[in-house]
């Protein structure tokens, strides 16, 4: 079986996506544009004794999705402690509700939104008393 082990995020703006991603999320950001011959940030989402996946950053080659157009790559979704204060947040740092927080019965809140280059991601808080 195979698990996904890597994430890319493609940005229009870099450094304006490393700010809302490390302001939200805490996530740190490590130049590897050397091994890359190209800008491309890795990403640091949490620390070795945690389950997850790391990632990288780079500059969007090609356009955005439209408004309202389906994702054309994979979305991600962060676990987070607190839905609210994670999805204030996401808003505070520029980034919008595409999908409103909604339960999963008995399991966790769930939601998305687009960060403000346009990327969907979802967030996710474990609760079993989620109805």
């Amino acid at each position: 079986m195979s698990r996904v082990v890597h994430f890319e995020i493609h940005a229009d703006d870099v450094a304006r996506a490393r700010e809302f991603y490390g302001s939200v999320f805490g996530w740190q950001f490590q130049d590897w544009s050397g091994v890359a011959d190209d800008e491309y940030w890795g990403v640091t989402t949490g620390g070795g004794d945690q389950a997850g996946i790391d990632g990288g950053l780079l500059k969007r080659r090609a356009p955005a999705p439209a408004a309202e157009q389906g994702p054309n790559a994979f979305v991600c979704t962060v676990q987070v402690d607190d839905f609210d204060a994670t999805a204030t947040a996401i808003e505070a740092a520029g980034g919008r509700v595409a999908l409103p927080k909604y339960a999963l019965t008995g399991m966790a809140w769930q939601g998305y939104f687009l960060d403000p280059e346009g990327n969907t991601f979802g967030i996710h808080q474990a609760d079993p008393e989620a109805r």
